[in-house]
């Protein structure tokens, strides 16, 4: 996808600068938030860590929760997605896309929502059906699991998506390499099962290896980027890498 077909969407002030290719990443224009309600305020207590706290008061007070909660979204990371596709046009018309690590199912609705052709979900976690979509409780990486995957769909996906993240320690760097090591798998995974033309796309979180990534998608793929939407919290360190047009 070029940058010129780009242009006009979510460019309200104009496409932003361009970075070096080699860290290009996408700017996205989401207007203005709603700063009006008074924040809520979650004291520990007796049973109540200051960490479980913390997160308890980033919930209540997360605009994109509440919404998801009444647009009957299962998280809100179902926008994560929205918005990535708005801006790269990745999901396709009456296609057929694998959704990696889908729980709690999020992604995977929104694709089942947007009519795709043929739609399976796989997790270690178990996870409630969603119709439209075909759902697997076990590991993308088993012996036998891609053959298993592309027979479900009747055929070679056209989307690959993943927005796994491992299980967080609290030292950064360790997180970053954890979670690294999960996009590489589904980047390999991808580039074997993808139909030429395909659209790949993956949570990373910055902390330097994402550039190997970017390096190795961009041997398959026309056009590989950066792109943090609206709804990612601005003090998450995750983004997301976009890759379109496999080179198969």
């Amino acid at each position: 996808m070029s940058d010129e077909k780009d242009k006009g969407k979510w460019a309200k002030k104009g496409p932003p600068p361009a970075l070096p290719e080699r860290r290009r990443r996408v700017v996205f224009d989401v207007g203005e938030t709603d700063t009006r309600a008074t924040p809520t305020r979650v004291k520990t207590g007796k049973n109540r860590t200051a960490q479980s706290a913390r997160w308890l008061e980033r919930q209540l007070n997360d605009p994109y929760v509440h919404k998801a909660r009444a647009d009957g979204w299962r998280a809100r990371s179902a926008y994560k997605l929205i918005e990535l596709d708005e801006k790269f046009n990745l999901i396709p018309n009456h296609g057929r896309v694998i959704d990696l690590g889908a729980a709690p199912g999020g992604w995977t609705q929104v694709v089942a929502r947007r009519g795709a052709a043929a739609l399976v979900g796989i997790d270690l976690l178990p996870m409630d059906p969603i119709e439209g979509a075909t759902i697997i409780q076990g590991d993308f990486l088993a012996e036998g699991m891609e053959d298993h995957l592309i027979e479900l769909l009747g055929g070679a996906p056209n989307l690959v998506m993943s927005d796994m993240a491992a299980n967080t320690v609290g030292h950064k760097q360790t997180d970053h390499l954890r979670t690294a090591a999960l996009s590489e798998a589904a980047a390999h995974f991808a580039m074997r099962v993808l139909a030429p033309g395909g659209a790949f796309v993956t949570k990373m979180f910055q902390g330097g290896t994402e550039n190997d990534i970017l390096t190795l998608l961009k041997q398959s793929f026309k056009d590989v980027r950066h792109a943090k939407p609206p709804s990612s919290r601005a003090e998450s360190v995750e983004l997301f890498m976009v890759a379109t047009g496999f080179k198969g």
